[in-house]
């Protein structure tokens, strides 16, 4: 994993020092992403930066690499894994080409010289990059199809900017920081969910998971290399859980490649649970020693946590349970809930937009721990959407919603924005409008059923929509301590499978991921296999929710914050003298408790004034 930048202008020499100093300026916005090394590529019109987390072959494989063909550069600078670099590599040496590394980055170059821009369609593996074709004269971007890794870009006239994160583009003054009222929209209505492609930021874009670009002097093409598509089902059952888990004993141990050391989230939930007990299997296998396993939680949790339907039971038992059965190496992180609040202005910074409040300020800690022990983790993020472990995929109102199901009612939140905000755009029917834009989007089945419509249209919500909220969230968090977090079950030839199985197969036992619970029978113990879901833990201390009421009032009294401009100052001083701990309020389109929305405003807060936000 790693940071990539680039710069393009038809007009102008970025040789030039005013102009090398912006790409510096550029590259060390990445230096958290790419700890291990930096390098650059520079001809009259085009840059490329780069800042390196060595995983695989770390004594080669320095970027942005350069291979040569006939007299003319091909240049990569990538972000990214490939989980298929040796099948890839004996292709093209059936081809005649011939290796100087071990790296990954020097087989999607070749492969790229070889195949072209269908290239992509070759990959399986996490990724992002740019590759300068000198020959035609053409900038290739390519993200890969679930868009595990980012990418964002900008047009300016003659010049185009792309970069792994959006403060890389704004390092570059062509970027300007400004926010129009969409883009505000984003951020107060759809957020912390964002439109596929919306950079937030005026004029600056997201280059869409399945997509690929193409940028030359003459013009542009932006255009999809994969989608999902929608066929008839023809697995029986048993049929059907023998292959699920074939895809997922494969794409752990192909995930589990790597030169440095690789570790597991583990919550004693499902699906972090199903990768460590693969992973520990393929460790004892391979001789490999004991795997290290991570778990969180906060400082006197024990103490404070009281069940719910949201969050049944604690995870502590279950780790323990799980580091017994498969024999690891655990270590348990303890968050302090001072340190979790004067963590949002950090977190803020590391996704470069207001997020989803404690809950990235979390992962940014544990993060931060996990890598003085490795620098390669598995997760178990995404199963939820790819098998269905939501309340929304079985709770009738929000099925029926035709919302947003983890939104259902966006209108919530226009009870703290001002007047001034609300009258510059009907923003519920913006956030509609996005949501008709989604559905639009869906592959039909011919002849599918009212309500297997239904249940196709959630799933594709819940994959386009709101797993990139918690693909940002991973990516930003972990990778600003150069921490590579893959995802297992985002592996495109699992997401294709499931996308097709029938709801009714999915939905096994009447039970959340029934159908992923059987294909890990045996792997699992059986208690742990049929655990009801639990969430990402959250901390129960009333000591964060007063930080960050206090906090957030301080902000909100002082006629200087930036958020006067946007929010109803009095209708929030009115919310924070209810009692919070012992009521939920209304918190993006649902009840929630009242910290999510006072840290929320302390992160908008910080985006404001850290990015010198100009609205417009």
């Amino acid at each position: 994993m790693c940071g990539i930048a680039g710069w393009i202008d038809w007009e102008n020499r970025l040789e030039d020092p005013v102009n090398q100093k912006t790409l510096t300026a550029m590259i060390d916005t990445l230096k958290m992403r790419g700890p291990d090394d930096s390098g650059r590529y520079v001809c009259p019109n085009i840059a490329f930066g780069h800042r390196r987390l060595s995983v695989v072959d770390p004594a080669n494989g320095a970027q942005p690499m350069i291979k040569r063909r006939n007299g003319h550069d091909f240049v990569i600078t990538y972000n990214g894994e490939l989980y298929n670099t040796s099948e890839l590599r004996a292709e093209l040496e059936g081809y005649g080409y011939h290796f100087e590394t071990n790296c990954d980055t020097e087989v999607l170059l070749t492969a790229y010289m070889e195949f072209g821009t269908k290239c992509v369609e070759k990959l399986n593996g996490i990724f992002a990059f740019g590759i300068w074709d000198a020959a035609k004269e053409r900038l290739f971007l390519a993200r890969d199809r679930i868009g595990v890794k980012p990418l964002f870009y900008a047009i300016r006239d003659c010049q185009f900017i792309f970069g792994s994160e959006v403060k890389t583009l704004l390092a570059n003054p062509l970027i300007k920081p400004e926010v129009n009222i969409e883009g505000l929209a984003e951020i107060l209505m759809v957020g912390p969910a964002r439109t596929p492609g919306n950079g937030v930021f005026k004029n600056v874009f997201e280059l869409k998971p399945g997509h690929a670009f193409v940028y030359t002097a003459t013009g542009s093409r932006n255009y999809r290399y994969w989608a999902l598509m929608s066929h008839a089902h023809e697995d029986n059952f048993e049929t059907t859980v023998q292959k699920v888990r074939e895809l997922l004993i494969d794409t752990a141990q192909r995930q589990l490649v790597a030169d440095v050391d690789v570790c597991t989230f583990l919550s004693g939930g499902l699906d972090s649970s199903a990768l460590t007990a693969l992973a520990a299997m393929e460790f004892q296998r391979a001789g490999k020693g004991k795997l290290n396993t991570y778990s969180v939680d906060y400082i006197d949790n024990d103490i404070y946590f009281k069940a719910s339907s949201f969050q049944p039971n604690s995870d502590a038992p279950w780790v323990e349970k799980m580091v017994k059965a498969c024999d690891t190496c655990h270590h348990r992180i303890l968050i302090d809930n001072i340190e979790l609040a004067k963590s949002l202005p950090k977190a803020t910074l590391a996704r470069d937009f207001p997020g989803m409040a404690d809950v990235d300020t979390s992962l940014y800690l544990f993060s931060r721990e996990i890598k003085k022990g490795a620098t390669v983790a598995l997760s178990g993020e995404c199963a939820d959407e790819v098998f269905g472990g939501y309340p929304w995929f079985y709770r009738e109102e929000m099925i029926n919603s035709h919302a947003f199901p983890w939104s259902p009612k966006p209108e919530m939140r226009l009870d703290w924005l001002n007047d001034n905000v609300k009258s510059q755009m009907d923003l519920v029917e913006y956030v509609k409008t996005r949501y008709d834009d989604a559905i639009s989007e869906v592959p039909r089945l011919k002849g599918e059923n009212k309500v297997a419509a239904r249940m196709r249209e959630i799933f594709y919500l819940s994959l386009t929509r709101w797993m990139p909220t918690l693909l940002d969230r991973k990516d930003r968090m972990s990778m600003a301590f150069g921490l590579e977090v893959r995802v297992p079950y985002c592996d495109h030839r699992l997401v294709e499978y499931v996308w097709n199985i029938p709801w009714e197969m999915k939905n096994y036992k009447n039970r959340e991921k029934g159908l992923l619970r059987q294909a890990l029978a045996g792997i699992l113990p059986d208690d742990v296999l049929w655990r009801k879901k639990s969430p990402y833990p959250k901390t129960h201390h009333p000591e964060y929710l007063n930080i960050v009421r206090n906090w957030a009032l301080d902000i909100l009294n002082d006629a200087n914050s930036p958020l006067t401009e946007l929010m109803d100052v009095k209708k929030l001083n009115e919310i924070a003298k209810q009692d919070l701990a012992a009521s939920n309020i209304p918190w993006f389109g649902q009840l929630m408790g009242g910290a999510q929305l006072f840290a929320y405003l302390i992160q908008l807060d910080t985006w404001l004034k850290a990015y010198k936000i100009k609205i417009v």
